[in-house]
């Protein structure tokens, strides 16, 4: 088949894919990661393995995926089932379970396998497990045309849309666990006004999406359907964040105590595909960084514009997410690499990007 026809295909898919609304009850992914190189979106946030990350003792850290010495502050939202409950903020969900770090780990891989995912990060130290990119083929449409063709011709159906999940165990004051799941997601579109090509670039999260799989892996770790689609529809969510200056320099202020605070910027940052690279919850610091993608080089897209990126600035940004706390108000602050506060238009895009997200 022509390059036109491919292009003419992929339209068609787009067009029905999009009338239609996503049925949580019709979730079939595929990884994309053994096809064409078309299929596969770039990764933006690719964590390097490398083991200076997992040197023991010193600080409370990521490195030795040991986060929980404080008190845990109370939370705005708890349903409990057993020793599983799901807490939430705003559009943010997460699990805590009164398991053990190290004794979930296994089930939450086999998870995602079983659920039609590969796995691209499996790292425990770290306590980030991440999937690669996969299509939800329960999207594309199911006429005539797929039926007669799709048997023979299934690879050149497309519904335009990759989409891959980054799981994060962080173990408690309590001895259990805290598990959060985000989404990211990506879209083929046409790359300019004669459609002869095509370009990938990131939609937003699906906080809806992310309550799906955190239902379907309370099933797996021993609730029932019934159990943990009541428990995610019964939760209400509350919030409070804001913008503000302070110093002459911009800032997210949250109405929560630091632990709150702590987990729900992890989750936005995880979110806006940031790479935490690690994490000393001691000193309230996220290290983060963003990576721009080879398809940002070729064509700048949402994120490479919303970070000023062009294609000649291709080094990667790093940043620290400092968090300070005062009973129960948190000030989030972004600071250079090296630890100074960050005046630039970047640091105010991230607060932005951290605040809309924590709303």
């Amino acid at each position: 088949m022509n390059h036109f026809c491919k292009l003419a295909l992929l339209s068609l898919t787009l067009a029905l894919a999009a009338c239609s609304v996503l049925d949580t009850d019709k979730i079939n992914y595929k990884s994309a990661g053994k096809g064409p190189s078309l299929d596969v979106p770039p990764d933006l946030t690719q964590l390097s393995r490398n083991t200076r990350y997992a040197v023991p003792g010193g600080v409370v850290t990521a490195s030795s995926f040991q986060l929980g010495q404080a008190t845990p502050a109370t939370p705005t939202a708890m349903t409990e089932l057993g020793d599983a409950r799901i807490e939430r903020a705003g559009n943010q969900r997460w699990l805590v379970i009164s398991r053990p770090a190290d004794k979930l780990w296994d089930s939450v891989r086999d998870f995602w396998q079983e659920n039609g995912f590969l796995l691209i990060l499996d790292q425990s130290n770290l306590g980030i497990m991440e999937t690669e990119w996969a299509e939800n083929r329960a999207k594309l449409p199911q006429d005539i045309i797929r039926s007669t063709l799709g048997r023979v011709f299934d690879s050149l159906y497309s519904t335009g849309e990759r989409d891959k999940f980054r799981t994060r165990l962080e173990r408690n004051a309590s001895g259990g666990t805290e598990i959060y799941i985000s989404h990211r997601g990506m879209m083929e579109v046409y790359g300019s006004k004669e459609k002869d090509s095509t370009v990938w670039q990131p939609k937003a999260p699906d906080p809806e999406l992310e309550a799906e799989f955190l239902s379907r892996l309370m099933v797996k770790l021993g609730a029932t359907k019934e159990q943990s689609k009541a428990l995610i529809a019964a939760t209400p969510g509350k919030s409070a964040a804001r913008t503000a200056v302070v110093n002459g320099v911009s800032v997210v202020q949250i109405d929560e105590g630091f632990d709150r605070a702590w987990r729900r910027v992890g989750l936005a940052l995880d979110r806006a595909n940031f790479t935490v690279e690690d994490r000393d919850r001691s000193q309230g610091i996220y290290f983060v960084r963003y990576v721009e993608s080879s398809a940002e080089k070729a064509e700048p897209g949402l994120l490479a514009s919303l970070f000023g990126m062009s294609k000649d600035n291709v080094a990667p940004l790093k940043y620290r997410i400092k968090l300070i706390s005062e009973g129960e108000s948190t000030t989030v602050s972004v600071l250079s690499a090296g630890g100074s506060p960050d005046t630039s238009s970047n640091a105010q895009r991230i607060v932005k990007v951290i605040v809309d997200d924590l709303k």
